[in-house]
């Protein structure tokens, strides 16, 4: 496996697929980074997804399943699309099997809190949302041009072990006024850092026909709701740090992953 990416996502997985057995390479942008992730026991590559070099891109052909976890960047796009030829003849040259691309749910835009899933017609309303629509469908297209199994994961809100409404709340005590306003949307999708690699792993060993899936949990709430619950939690152990949130409500889509149930979940 080769993790274009080792963010949080991306290390988490390189850890399972390692403690499975796998051998698992990944890229990040700075060498402390790339340090600290050594000491982790990881083999990460420095790499810059804007000027990919030839080593790098040689080191990935012997790979037969690559991961991409890098966002777009904006007024560019998906900054290893921009080197489509480069791309292509890796692909063909090397024997990667399978291929997905993380992106997220947000490409489906304000749907004014209602429920959607695969089907339902990306609208995407920021610039960010739409780097990410049109970085699905370049990534899919440079698989299907190259006879590459591909997979498109639009993600939830990503939680897990030190990324959660609790950790936010001990990290940084009394929310901010930005933080404030994220609280006040009605509807979030989430998913657990452990669930996306669980799905990862199920697309690589069952043949799945569809292409693009929702990887959320099945419980959307407002992100009033799950840091009330958060608080809760703190209030019992740390009173002292407790601040009381208040909010607004606004509607964000509940997004479901119907598809991906329907075929996958039984093979998790």
């Amino acid at each position: 496996m080769f993790i274009l990416g080792m963010g949080f996502v991306g290390q988490f997985f390189a850890e399972e697929l390692r403690n499975e057995g796998w051998i698992v390479s990944g890229t990040c942008t700075s060498m402390k980074k790339r340090n600290e992730l050594q000491e982790r026991g990881l083999d990460v590559l420095l790499f810059d997804a804007n000027q990919p070099e030839m080593g790098t891109m040689n080191t990935l052909k012997s790979y037969t399943h690559l991961l991409v976890s890098v966002p777009p960047i904006m007024g560019i796009g998906d900054p290893m699309l921009q080197h489509g030829e480069l791309l292509r003849s890796t692909m063909i040259d090397g024997n990667l099997q399978w291929l997905c691309y993380l992106s997220s749910t947000s490409v489906y835009g304000d749907c004014g809190g209602a429920c959607v899933d695969e089907d339902f017609l990306a609208s995407p309303t920021n610039e960010m949302a739409k780097l990410r629509l049109v970085a699905e469908q370049g990534w899919l297209n440079l698989a299907h041009d190259v006879g590459i199994k591909a997979h498109v994961f639009r993600l939830g809100g990503i939680y897990g072990p030190g990324r959660s409404a609790v950790d936010t709340i001990i990290k940084q005590g009394p929310l901010s006024e930005s933080q404030k306003r994220r609280v006040a949307k009605q509807f979030t999708s989430r998913v657990h850092v452990a669930d996306i690699c669980q799905a990862l792993k199920a697309s690589i060993r069952i043949k799945l026909s569809r292409r693009i899936y929702n990887i959320v949990d099945d419980d959307p709430a407002s992100r009033k709701e799950v840091f009330a619950y958060a608080l809760d939690l703190v209030e019992k152990k740390w009173p002292s740090l407790v601040k009381e949130i208040t909010s607004h409500e606004r509607a964000e889509p509940f997004v479901q992953k119907t598809t991906l149930k329907a075929t996958a979940i039984g093979h998790l």
